[in-house]
């Protein structure tokens, strides 16, 4: 196989696709370069269909390799472990716009999998590998019938950046991610500070014209190589059975989809399947088994929950297209916790919880571009009775990460700076029940519970899901949408804000992409669906509370001469682990000389404050100074008054008498008032015990 390369300007950088040289086995494989960041991206699907199965089965596999940036790995073993959170983000960032765009009925085994082979600490490898990945399937066998494009879009003054490095990303109020086909947009990623709907649909808009050539490079690419197509097994329910399912229990789906409470749905159809599976499952002249009838019952149900959408105008629980849940809210709802919000929208409900630290909880990230410091984290946790369900207690897994991941996005810009509140903030979102759109549930107990804790958060956040029921040229938009809407509607658009714009944007799709006049109604429907739950967010609390909790720790920031910080770390770190372990206090310095004291006791940071300032501020002038006898000599003592500094007592300054010696006053180790009096050119300091006696006495 010879080796072709393709390459087009993108942004700042060429964008170079290259196939034959690297992975010939794949069933497709391409190296995607960007500057000096280089993905390899291979696609390989089975030969054979998975049995009893009704899903497509694609795994993503985004992995970046330290070699990519000349570093070896931490740990006992020196190799690449578990995923990080960044490579579970990105394969869910490759995934997400690649899986609708499969024929129906593909259950083939597929694999689809990114390595960073190359990482220049400027340009983000994950586009490269969504690019990659609809390259490979393009010049696969497997059946992908469109090319994806994709981008990221920075925002820097009226200007919008192409593929941002990460240094510009600092300066931008917008990060988003799009991908999209010649013209639609199939999944849009985004963190904001606080934008307009405008601008987000400004963005998309400026992404999808840029996208072009992008797609046309792969185009060209696959022309000259790509292989034919495999005529795969396409796996479909049997029509016979579908008809015979549907004359059976037409009538007892539709009066199903009409019960508003999940659990009676649910129950509802299990009854359904077991009897049709006693009744059908293994009929001699036509034998079914009960996947199949599992499977046509889905797809019935399916059918009458978009009808009754489409031609009804009616939804499952009876309510309007733009009309929300009953909503509840509560803050302060543990006793012993830090903050805690309780939001409650219909069945899905999220108790989130904040914990605040001081800069030694801060998470390290040790990421191909360098390392970093997290002090704000959001973890979601989606236990099994949430659902009614039973499972084994595992850790977090990929949905849970990006749920946690999309709710920190949206709730960071609102946070204060660690100048004005410097604390680590941890919110952890429980789901206590679930029944569509947790994550924005988890926005809005966060924004309670960071209100409840006292954290000064610039405005409350609310989000709301939208759906999407397309069918044809009818199309039906749904705010907040329950489970069934989400599992047989076409579209899970989140979107997340303050009352001034918008912080967070998720969209996936299950059909091959909206246009540019429906995201734009999207939009717009859900500013009114965000603002309502924000209202009844803020008839409980409307700011955050003056004070931190009482069980937090208090922190105190003093700056001191970064040239002095050698002073109160000590020879091998001895001074400040004394200070520490005498007040009970944890310190914390930073390079610029910003010193973060805390302690949940008042008087350990009182204690803790006096002894730094001792060992950094300067000798002045007319002050006075409790001093410690160092040196006796025949015309005077040498007293200690701040740490490391020392003055002279001449013998005529010891006292306001005659003094004939100077042990007949003072003796090495006593501790006496000085009052300083003079400081040489050199830095020599004169002090005065007669002075500071006379003060005293006065």
């Amino acid at each position: 196989m010879t080796i072709e390369r393709v390459k087009t300007k993108i942004g700042q950088c060429d964008l170079i696709i290259e196939t034959g040289k690297f992975a010939k086995q794949a069933s497709g494989a391409v190296t995607v370069q960007y500057g000096e960041t280089v993905v390899l991206i291979t696609a390989v699907a089975s030969k054979d269909p998975r049995e009893n199965v009704d899903f497509l089965p694609l795994t993503v596999e985004y992995q970046e390799k330290t070699y990519a940036a000349g570093k070896i790995p931490g740990g006992f073993f020196k190799r690449e472990g578990r995923p990080s959170e960044k490579e579970i983000l990105t394969a869910r960032l490759i995934d997400r716009p690649i899986r609708p765009l499969f024929p129906k009925g593909f259950v083939n085994d597929m694999q689809i999998m990114a390595i960073v082979l190359s990482h220049d600490g400027q340009n983000n490898a994950d586009v490269l590998a969504m690019i990659g990945a609809s390259c490979a399937l393009g010049l696969s066998n497997i059946p992908f019938p469109l090319y994806l494009g994709a981008l990221r879009i920075g925002k820097i003054g009226d200007e919008f950046i192409i593929n941002p490095t990460y240094s510009q990303l600092d300066e931008s109020n917008l990060d988003l991610i799009l991908a999209g086909t010649k013209d639609r947009a199939v999944m849009i990623e985004a963190g904001a500070k606080e934008v307009s709907e405008e601008l987000i649909l400004e963005a998309v808009k400026f992404g999808q014209n840029h996208m072009q050539s992008i797609i046309q490079l792969q185009e060209k690419l696959v022309k000259k190589c790509g292989k034919p197509k495999a005529d795969f097994e396409l796996k479909q329910i049997d029509k016979a059975l579908l008809s015979k399912i549907e004359k059976a229990a037409l009538k007892k789906i539709e009066a199903t989809c009409n019960k508003p409470e999940k659990e009676e749905q649910e129950a509802e159809i299990d009854l359904i399947c077991e009897g049709l599976i006693e009744e059908f499952a293994g009929e001699e002249q036509d034998a079914c088994t009960e996947q199949d009838i599992k499977g046509a019952v889905s797809e019935i149900e399916k059918q009458v929950v978009r009808n009754n959408i489409i031609e009804k105008k009616k939804r499952a629980d009876g309510r309007g297209f733009n009309d929300i849940r009953p909503i509840t809210c509560e803050v302060s709802a543990l006793p012993r916790t830090h903050g805690s919000g309780l939001f409650t929208r219909g069945q899905t409900q999220s108790l989130s919880i904040v914990t605040l630290g001081t800069g030694q909880d801060e998470q390290m990230i040790d990421a191909l571009e360098g390392e970093a410091f997290k002090s704000f984290m959001l973890h979601y946790n989606f236990p099994s009775f949430s659902v009614g369900e039973v499972r084994p207690v595992r850790g977090p897994g990929r949905r849970e990460i990006g749920h946690g991941a999309l709710a920190e996005r949206a709730l960071k810009p609102i946070l204060p700076s660690k100048e004005e509140f410097p604390y680590t903030i941890r919110v952890v979102s429980e789901i206590l029940e679930s029944n569509g759109s947790s994550s924005m549930a988890s926005v809005c107990a966060g924004t309670l519970a960071l209100m409840d804790a006292g954290v000064a958060i610039k405005a409350p956040v609310s989000g709301i899901a939208m759906g999407l029921v397309k069918e044809g040229k009818d199309t039906a938009i749904l705010a907040d949408i329950m489970g069934l809407e989400d599992h047989y509607g076409d579209m899970d658009f989140k979107v997340t804000g303050t009352e001034k714009g918008i912080t967070a944007v998720q969209m996936d799709l299950k059909i091959d992409g909206i246009t540019m006049d429906l995201l734009q109604e999207i939009l717009e429907q859900s500013k009114q669906a965000r603002q309502f739950i924000l209202q009844k967010i803020t008839e409980v609390i409307d700011k955050p509370r003056e004070s931190v909790s009482e069980f937090a720790p208090k922190i105190i920031n003093m700056r001191i001469d970064p040239s002095k910080i050698g002073n109160v770390i000590g020879p091998g770190g001895k001074i400040i682990r004394k200070i520490i372990e005498d007040t009970g206090v944890t310190i914390d310095i930073e390079d610029d000389g910003m010193v973060s004291i805390a302690s949940t006791s008042d008087e350990g940071i009182k204690e803790a404050i006096d002894i730094v300032k001792s060992l950094t501020e300067d000798v002045e002038i007319g002050k006075t100074y409790r001093g410690k006898v160092t040196k006796l000599m025949n015309f005077g003592a040498f007293c200690e008054v701040l740490p490391g500094k020392e003055g002279l007592i001449h013998v005529s300054e010891l006292d306001d008498k005659f003094v004939k010696s100077v042990e007949d006053v003072l003796k090495v180790g006593d501790e006496v008032m000085v009052k300083v009096i003079a400081i040489d050119q050199q830095g020599r300091v004169n002090l005065s015990r007669k002075q500071a006696l006379k003060e005293k006495s006065e």
